[in-house]
């Protein structure tokens, strides 16, 4: 199955996606599980699915508005430097390099990547994202992808020169409007064990990012494990777990985003993340986008 949050009409919602249809939770179901979140931590997914098909709106996908698929995550752990040949280009770590994303630097699919005053060396990172879907603490490899509810494609687009101004990646990881996530949460029964799944990323016409989560040098099953042994998880959390080589600030020249680009990232089974590249206000950090450029549904 496959599931989205999104806007309509002024309002966030959320349901489940049949092809091109979404058939969004009524009210009724909305006020016991008010975000996806609330779903996913009471275990009512099945639910949502089978009462959104008869009690909901329905909507076509290009006609809403994408959120990010938990837009409330208590928490977004990401991973670095979790693929071989990425892990080649800056060094290979010996346990999993990990850092926090903000919730609020969040957007989602066909939203625009904002650019900032602050920096002009903005970088694309095409990711997995891991949807935790039943709580635990110090989990067990063994067990830890049935604590999975679901996958989807990730952006954690990257100010690069405030990413090295310490040892901490933190400033350059939350920049407002970086963190591309979507479109959809596509359950873990769907992907099965998420070992061999193609990771691809273009920016415009041009690949720039391809790889296998077979290059992983933590795959998902480990990142959960070694991350519940210090803190627990908890249904809705995200985890992203790295991204292949490629990225811009690693090419010779170096290639940065601009305003007017489109960052696709597509994984297998799982799906493809749209977004555009604004330019950044400086009076109040908001952003702008050639009219050509503005839609990137699809």
């Amino acid at each position: 199955m496959k599931f989205v949050s999104f806007q309509a009409n002024g309002e966030g919602l959320y349901g489940l996606v049949d092809g091109e249809t979404v058939f969004a939770a009524d009210k009724a179901l909305r006020d016991r599980f008010p975000t996806l979140r609330a779903a996913i931590e009471a275990d009512g997914l099945a639910e949502v699915a089978e009462a959104s098909r008869w009690g909901g709106l329905i909507y076509h996908c290009d006609r809403i508005d994408f959120m990010p698929v938990i837009p409330d995550p208590g928490k977004i752990i990401c991973v670095g430097l979790n693929y071989r040949a990425h892990g080649d280009e800056n060094g290979r770590p010996d346990f999993p390099a990990l850092f926090t994303r903000f919730a609020d630097t969040q957007i989602g699919h066909g939203q625009i990547i904002r650019m900032s005053p602050e920096s002009d060396r903005l970088d694309y990172e095409a990711e997995l994202a891991v949807i935790i879907g039943r709580p635990g603490r110090t989990i067990s490899k063994t067990d830890s992808l049935a604590h999975v509810c679901g996958y989807s494609c990730y952006n954690d687009a990257t100010m690069r020169d405030w990413q090295k101004h310490s040892s901490q990646f933190t400033a350059g990881k939350n920049f407002p409007g970086t963190g591309a996530f979507g479109p959809f949460l596509v359950t873990a029964d769907e992907i099965g064990v998420p070992d061999n799944l193609a990771v691809t990323c273009h920016v415009n016409d041009e690949e720039v990012q391809h790889a296998s989560t077979a290059d992983m040098l933590f795959p998902v099953d480990e990142i959960i494990a070694y991350v519940s042994r210090f803190t627990p998880l908890s249904a809705g959390d995200v985890i992203v777990t790295g991204t292949p080589a490629g990225v811009g600030s690693s090419r010779k020249p170096p290639r940065f985003l601009k305003p007017g680009d489109v960052v696709t990232v597509t994984i297998d089974r799982v799906g493809t993340l749209r977004n555009a590249v604004g330019t950044a206000d400086i009076s109040y950090g908001g952003t702008s986008l050639p009219q050509t450029n503005q839609e990137t549904r699809s």
